[in-house]
């Protein structure tokens, strides 16, 4: 299997933005870094998370948001590469709804 450099980058910001994320936060509530996505310039990067519990994913988007000039400089002082991308947070809906139909397996399987 052959992994590209892209793939390789996407991991690797995927920890640096979990452990910035660590680091900053209030640790009011759970929050995992689920993937990154970087665009093919190299120039943009979302940063995919989700939140546990839920309701705080509002307060969890806004706090990423105000500290997006503070990550960047994070990931500048952790990696080294020729282009450092613009970053963008979102919640992962994609996770959202993998765990909704985790439950209803879950619900399926006892009746």
């Amino acid at each position: 299997m052959n992994i590209s450099k892209q793939d390789k980058l996407k991991k690797e910001y995927q920890k640096i933005f979990a452990a910035f994320i660590e680091r900053e936060s209030n640790k009011t509530s759970l929050i995992t870094v689920t993937r990154c996505e970087l665009s093919n310039d190299y120039k943009n990067l979302i940063v995919y998370f989700s939140v546990f519990p839920e309701n705080q994913e509002d307060k969890v988007l806004a706090f990423l948001s105000r500290n997006k000039k503070e990550a960047r400089d994070y990931l500048k002082k952790n990696i080294s590469t020729r282009i450092l991308p613009f970053v963008n947070f979102a919640i992962d809906e994609g996770e959202k709804n993998r765990q909704q139909i985790d439950q209803i397996l879950i619900k399926d399987k006892l009746r």
